[in-house]
């Protein structure tokens, strides 16, 4: 999969991940598990580039005796998700013209 095409992905799904509730690093990556495996350093990489693009927020809070880092979702997230929604109509009707003559010959 192109690497663009699959950050992209990676973002929103990221985003869909705390959309409804604040999150933390490893619930994050069981939540995705079913869907996606990614990595510990491949998460915190997209929770930076998404925050520093305004798409969230961190708080940090005591819990065990450390700090955890909670996400929340911003407008601008919540934005982005319903952007690729629309994005995905587009790559759909996209997918459905590449396979045409492909469901010709089942």
């Amino acid at each position: 999969m192109d690497i663009q095409l699959k950050r992209g992905l990676l973002d929103v799904c990221v985003l869909a991940a705390i959309k409804n509730e604040d999150s933390y690093g490893y619930q994050i990556i069981k939540e995705m598990k079913p869907y996606i495996l990614l990595s510990e350093s491949t998460l915190y990489t997209i929770l930076k580039r998404l925050e520093s693009a305004n798409m969230l927020t961190v708080r940090s809070v005591e819990h065990d005796g450390r700090l955890r880092k909670y996400y929340h979702i911003t407008d601008s997230g919540l934005k982005r998700i319903e952007e690729f929604k629309e994005d995905w109509k587009e790559i759909i009707s996209i997918y459905d013209f590449i396979t045409r003559e492909d469901n010709n010959y089942e």
